[in-house]
């Protein structure tokens, strides 16, 4: 018996927390993971989620020595972030030194309040998640790429993007997505239906538009279309063309050296480091690469029209693609341009 009047109490105690710092123990969807996993997939569909639930929103910009950047979460109602920008290595002006991002989230909606965050610089994209209201969070750069990233921080500061559906709803809409990532006939159906749902898209079964492609046939300037539509690239490009709305994934620019060798010009390859960088590999290579693709990528060669053939400057595109070679490349880039 001595237990009930210790549960009105502690039920008691918990309203008065809510009367004052208005805000509910918990949102029910906050209790989904801890429920049987057959109980949480039937509730699910009450805060069903899509792919649609996986696109940062941006709030802001925050700059060294600027004014504090202020917006509201997903549930925690007031946040605000300020960056300090730290000093090289043992202090020399030698080091170019890295940043702190002090953010402070308040006024949370639930006990169980967690928000997830995307935080990016053309040279970087990173995440952070929070959960404790009233605290000082701390989000550290411990070193730019190098000084370019630096001043593009200090003139226009680090974009911060919130995931408006939480932790929880980023993750439920993954099961709309991760289908696509698999290299299975399991996975192209779930791409091609992606496509179908999103964008509208409808795909006809036909007899493929086969054709021999001869080296003598592809000029410098000719333009390289690709599209994916199963394993780890398909997926990607899947999501990429429902972002901008293409139907090719990927784009690359045939270019000839001086000796008539000829070469693709890409940007997204990745090297023997896992990086992925501006290439140029010679035609016989990449053409090798392409039809060894367990992906079955599906490409098609469109040349340049002869008014625009007319006009192209093959020795400087050549220079060009050439200065590039090599240098980083990420898709992130395409937010900043």
């Amino acid at each position: 018996m001595a237990a009930l009047p210790r549960r009105r109490l502690l039920l008691f105690l918990a309203l008065l927390r809510v009367l004052i710092c208005g805000a509910a123990p918990f949102r029910a969807r906050d209790l989904l993971p801890l429920l049987p996993r057959r109980m949480a997939w039937q509730l699910m569909g009450a805060t069903a989620h899509s792919a649609v639930d996986l696109l940062p929103s941006f709030v802001g910009a925050v700059a060294p020595g600027g004014p504090a950047a202020a917006w509201r979460g997903a549930c925690f109602d007031e946040n605000q972030a300020v960056l300090d920008l730290t000093p090289g290595r043992n202090g020399t002006a030698g080091g170019l030194g890295g940043a702190v991002l002090r953010l402070k989230t308040a006024s949370p909606q639930s006990w169980t309040c967690m928000d997830l965050y995307v935080f990016a610089t053309p040279y970087r994209v990173a995440w952070d998640y929070y959960m404790r209201s009233n605290e000082n969070h701390t989000f550290e750069i411990k070193a730019w790429e190098d000084a370019a990233e630096m001043e593009y921080v200090k003139q226009h500061g680090i974009a911060v993007f919130l995931m408006p559906s939480g932790m929880l709803g980023t993750l439920l809409s993954l099961a709309d997505v991760a289908p696509l990532f698999s290299n299975t006939g399991w996975g192209q159906d779930a791409n091609l239906a992606f496509l179908g749902k999103h964008m509208g898209a409808s795909f006809e079964r036909r007899r493929s538009a086969n054709t021999i492609i001869r080296r003598e046939d592809v000029r410098s300037g000719d333009f390289l279309a690709l599209s994916k539509i199963r394993g780890r690239w398909g997926g990607f490009q899947t999501l990429e063309k429902w972002v901008t709305g293409a139907f090719a994934g990927h784009t690359a620019v045939v270019l000839k050296d001086g000796d008539a060798n000829l070469w693709v010009a890409e940007s997204g390859y990745e090297n023997n480091k896992g990086d992925e960088i501006i290439s140029m590999t010679p035609w016989d290579e990449w053409w090798g690469m392409a039809l060894k693709d367990e992906s079955n990528p599906q490409i098609a060669l469109l040349p340049l029209h002869p008014d625009v053939r007319a006009r192209f400057d093959e020795s400087a595109a050549w220079e060009f693609a050439r200065s590039m070679c090599g240098k980083p490349y990420g898709y992130h880039n395409m937010i900043f341009s």
